[in-house]
């Protein structure tokens, strides 16, 4: 199984540091940075082993078809979402995320 995460994400994750930091909820940027590589990491080596759930009409209308949505827990007020569709090439199952949102962006859409 592998973990593929598309470019625009990874440019998310490089911003989501920055807009953490400067809307104050890390007290240092450091904090911010570390807080956003584990998210990734925690998403590249856990997806496939997390449940995942058929995403609403929003999230396929804008990210494609047959989508699924894995979360992950960061603490007590914050949950992501990882937005993925499966492939299977040659035997192998690859997880391709195609976005990637918090609870307080996108809990009204589920």
């Amino acid at each position: 199984m592998k973990v593929i995460i598309l470019p625009e994400v990874i440019d998310y994750f490089f911003e989501l540091a920055d807009i953490l930091y400067d809307k104050g909820y890390f007290g240092f940027e450091e904090s911010a940075i570390k807080y956003v590589r584990e998210l990734y990491e925690d998403i590249k080596d856990n997806l496939p082993i997390k449940a995942k759930k058929q995403a609403s009409k929003h999230f396929t209308d804008q990210y494609g078809k047959n989508l699924y949505y894995a979360t992950f827990t960061k603490n007590r007020r914050t949950q992501w979402y990882a937005f993925f569709r499966m492939y299977e090439i040659d035997g192998e199952i690859y997880y391709q995320v195609r976005h990637i949102e918090n609870n307080h962006t996108a809990a009204h859409y589920f």
